[in-house]
């Protein structure tokens, strides 16, 4: 049972509108959203019961991993209990009174911008670098000038009075950013509920062909790794962690057997969450 004392609140890092912000909608409605200023604020929010769960991006279909993340996870003391993925659909904002025509720049996160590269020249607008996607809503709506547009999600056009002169105004159809839920206290989903996710990281040890063997347990045992990312430790080039995600539960004898063949060849195995898999996942297989 959930303590009292806790608030009915999912952190996010961000400001109001935020697509982590949506996401939290989506996925929680029922709990009130949180911003913070950085991740590891979010981390703090969930570790010193400020709230009950943090929704964190890990990877996007087109701009790739968020690099510090899978550093910052494993070392945050928290529980991966779930996965979320929320389909971006970027809105082209302007201020009321602002027209296609009228528009010049447009201002957004780096990630945004290159999402909303080939619609933006074809509008002849100045890309023009902003800290975040909300944030510039936010100052696109503060200075009010209908030569300057932002791009962001149709939530932060809500809450900042903007306008949506163009939806879906990313280039790629398939944009989608894949988000892990946090907890304080681990969750394992139940071995019979259905399709699950299982992440770690590990560290080989420092000898020939480690990764090679140690990779070679879920191959013999049919285990489906979907995720492996490669990170340095301590700033040592021999020092490397990896961070894995593979669809299955510990307590089913393939990723068990597989598991413990990794850890035959690794000094280091830590089971970050065992949670079940996003129906997102799951479409296109039958």
């Amino acid at each position: 049972m959930r303590s009292a004392k806790i608030p009915a609140r999912i952190a996010f890092q961000g400001v109001p509108g935020a697509y982590s912000h949506l996401a939290c909608k989506h996925a929680y409605p029922k709990l009130e959203p949180l911003p913070c200023a950085s991740f590891e604020d979010a981390f703090d929010a969930v570790r010193g019961g400020k709230a009950i769960l943090a929704m964190i991006p890990i990877e996007n279909s087109t701009a790739g991993r968020v690099a510090e993340i899978h550093q910052m996870i494993p070392e945050a003391g928290l529980h991966i209990i779930g996965e979320h993925f929320e389909r971006v659909n970027h809105h082209l904002l302007a201020p009321p009174g602002a027209t296609l025509k009228t528009l010049k720049t447009v201002q957004s996160h780096v990630q945004a911008l290159d999402q909303c590269r080939g619609n933006s020249r074809a509008l002849g607008l100045k890309r023009v670098t902003g800290a975040d996607t909300a944030g510039s809503a936010a100052e696109i709506a503060k200075a009010g000038d209908i030569t300057r547009g932002a791009i962001a999600s149709s939530l932060a056009g809500e809450i900042y009075g903007l306008k949506s002169l163009k939806k879906d105004f990313e280039d790629a159809a398939h944009n989608t950013t894949r988000f892990v839920v946090l907890s304080k206290k681990p969750k394992l989903a139940d071995v019979k509920s259905g399709p699950c996710v299982t992440t770690f990281v590990f560290r080989v040890k420092n000898r020939a062909a480690a990764l090679y063997k140690a990779m070679g347990g879920f191959a013999t045992n049919g285990v489906n790794m979907t995720k492996l990312e490669s990170y340095m430790m301590g700033g040592k080039f021999t020092a490397t962690q990896f961070y894995a995600d593979v669809e299955g539960h510990p307590d089913q004898l393939p990723l068990a057997h597989a598991l413990e063949e990794l850890e035959f060849f690794s000094d280091m195995v830590k089971i970050l969450g065992v949670y079940p898999a996003h129906r997102y996942r799951l479409q296109g297989r039958h």
